[in-house]
């Protein structure tokens, strides 16, 4: 038996400012540090052996944050950008709402919540889920076998591959997921690593 967590980091500056961030190097917001203390407070008495995050500082300075507040400093940590968020392309730094302006509704949500379609030159989920599998298979996969208990401090859609497919979930049941910032989501697995039982620590 091992616990899996995953933690979507904190409200970053352009999260705040409704922008499409992907994988421009943005940091928290003041109310991102506060809900990566918090969710780190929620994580005290959670197992964990090692954390992996991306490589956007956002992600890293929620689980440096979190770990701080759950009293769990200094664990082996592994950094990789398979775990970055979905990148946004031509998209990355425009106004959600100006941008739907522009392009219309419609055209915006397919970018934004359809499985498979892309904006121009980024990734769609599928393709943010073809390089997040391999890597879960490769590095964490054998850890949790092993009963090594994880944190993983990500993103949004990198986080939604994963859930996708820890839970077995169809790219439908995906789309209708939602990863709010700051709030854990501990699974526990058998060494089957099918879920034993779930809880979100919000």
């Amino acid at each position: 038996m091992a616990t899996l967590t995953l933690l979507r980091h904190g409200q970053s500056q352009w999260n705040l400012e409704n922008r499409f961030t992907g994988w421009v190097d943005v940091d928290l917001s003041p109310l991102g540090e506060e809900e990566a203390r918090i969710a780190g407070e929620k994580l005290r008495d959670v197992p964990v052996d090692v954390v992996f995050t991306s490589v956007l500082k956002r992600s890293i300075r929620t689980a440096d944050l979190a770990l701080e507040a759950a009293g769990k400093l200094e664990l082996p940590t592994h950094r990789s950008q398979a775990l970055n968020e979905r990148h946004y392309g031509d998209l990355q730094g425009l106004n959600k709402a100006e941008t739907a302006a522009v392009h219309g509704d419609e055209q915006v949500r397919l970018w934004r919540r359809s499985y498979d379609i892309a904006p121009p030159n980024g990734e769609s989920l599928k393709d943010t889920r073809d390089r997040v599998e391999p890597y879960y298979r490769e590095q964490i996969a054998p850890l949790l076998r092993a009963g090594v208990n994880v944190l993983v401090v990500a993103h949004g859609n990198s986080l939604r591959s994963l859930i996708m497919l820890i839970q077995h979930l169809t790219p439908d049941q995906i789309l209708a997921t939602e990863v709010a910032t700051g709030i854990p989501i501990v699974y526990e697995l058998d060494q089957d690593l099918h879920v034993v039982r779930s809880s979100t620590l919000g």
